[in-house]
């Protein structure tokens, strides 16, 4: 993962505030979202529109449109429920940059979780996100791209673990995303039960198995 921050073209800006409210009130009956909303965020607002009218790449069914929200955060950083939250009501893919005052100076970080359109609610995958860096961070050119699912996948790139290439489909990296989760999860279910195994012959095998996963996760990152 790289520590990056993307120099927005001026012609996909939008700088829409959108009310809190309208991203928690969607959340009927979970108190603990809203909480967490006004908890977390000072104010969010709607940055940049990244769509054929505003940089002039084509789109597809599954990319329409980047979103590129700033959220302001109150405290330390902003809760991944919080994210999830408003990414479930922004049917197209988006981009958060998380800021926030510091005694020294202001800070900023990227974080998303790769999401295409599909039918059916958004299912945003796994958050990545870079460290904390100064808001003064020089920002980088946006990626080289023939077609906004191109770009996409290029803008998220360096916060996940796994290498994108040139002109990758979407719904490939969403597979390989897919298919790192998994393998993660196994590796920490297979680590556990190593811990806990009483048995030698047991042992070996779960050591055989945490091998191969371990291989099959080296082998997509």
């Amino acid at each position: 993962m790289t520590d990056i921050l993307y120099e927005w073209p001026v012609t996909a800006r939008f700088g829409a505030r959108i009310p809190k409210e309208r991203f928690y009130e969607r959340t009927a009956g979970n108190s603990a979202i809203r909480e967490k909303f006004v908890s977390d965020v000072y104010r969010i607002t709607w940055m940049y529109k990244l769509a054929p009218d505003t940089i002039n790449l084509p789109a597809s069914t599954e990319v329409p449109e980047i979103e590129v929200l700033w959220l302001h955060a109150k405290t330390s950083g902003v809760s991944e429920s919080v994210l999830a939250a408003i990414d479930q009501a922004i049917p197209n893919p988006t981009l958060f940059e998380i800021h926030r005052d510091d005694t020294r100076s202001p800070l900023v970080r990227l974080a998303a979780a790769h999401k295409i359109v599909r039918p059916g609610a958004p299912r945003p995958s796994t958050y990545y996100s870079t460290g904390w860096m100064s808001a003064a961070t020089a920002r980088a050119a946006m990626p080289t791209a023939i077609s906004l699912p191109t770009l996409y996948s290029a803008l998220i790139a360096p916060l996940t673990p796994i290498s994108v290439s040139a002109g990758e489909d979407v719904s490939v990296t969403a597979e390989r995303l897919a298919a790192v989760r998994k393998l993660e999860r196994e590796i920490s279910t297979l680590e556990r039960k190593l811990r806990n195994e009483p048995q030698l012959n047991r042992k070996v095998e779960l050591r055989r198995e945490l091998k191969d996963r371990q291989a099959a996760l080296a082998a997509l990152v």
